[in-house]
């Protein structure tokens, strides 16, 4: 028999680890010296669908960024674009950058604001699956991220949840 001792302790330690593949099944981030990238996801499309939706979370680090573009083979084409209402209508535009000042983070969710428009999907963003996507910043060039498709509600979380 165990010691009431051993047994907590080997609790706690399946409990960490628990909680470590939990954190690692739904944390990723991609890190240059001047920005972070975290969590990268984008939100399931029904069939037949001709455009998607993506979004990320910038942080400068000790300079200001600018994302000037993006790209990816999961679609013909990628535009910035910002989502606000307009009196009782939302509007939807083009943006030509999206700046993040110093020591900021810019976060992108669904249901306004930026977010990267996939337009011209090559197939639907089906839930579990990824994909790449290229940022192009005019500081830097580009960024690979990889982007997790999951439902609205399941990637704000899981973003909001990998900041600390």
């Amino acid at each position: 028999m165990l010691k009431p001792t051993a047994w907590l302790g080997g609790v706690l330690l399946v409990s960490a680890m628990s909680i470590l593949m939990a954190s690692i099944a739904v944390a990723h981030e991609v890190k240059t010296e001047a920005l972070r990238v975290a969590h990268p996801f984008a939100t399931p499309t029904p069939p037949g669908a001709a455009n998607g939706a993506a979004y990320v979370d910038i942080t400068a680090l000790s300079e200001s960024v600018t994302l000037i573009g993006a790209s990816s083979p999961a679609s013909s084409n990628v535009e910035l674009h910002d989502m606000r209402m307009d009196g009782d209508m939302m509007q939807m535009r083009h943006v030509d950058e999206i700046r993040v000042e110093a020591g900021e983070t810019y976060t992108m969710r669904p249901g306004g604001g930026f977010h990267l428009m996939l337009i011209g999907l090559t197939e639907p963003l089906k839930e579990g699956e990824r994909f790449p996507l290229t940022l192009t910043f005019a500081e830097q060039g580009d960024v690979d991220i990889e982007v997790w498709i999951q439902g609205a509600q399941e990637g704000s979380e899981a973003a909001d949840g990998h900041h600390h």
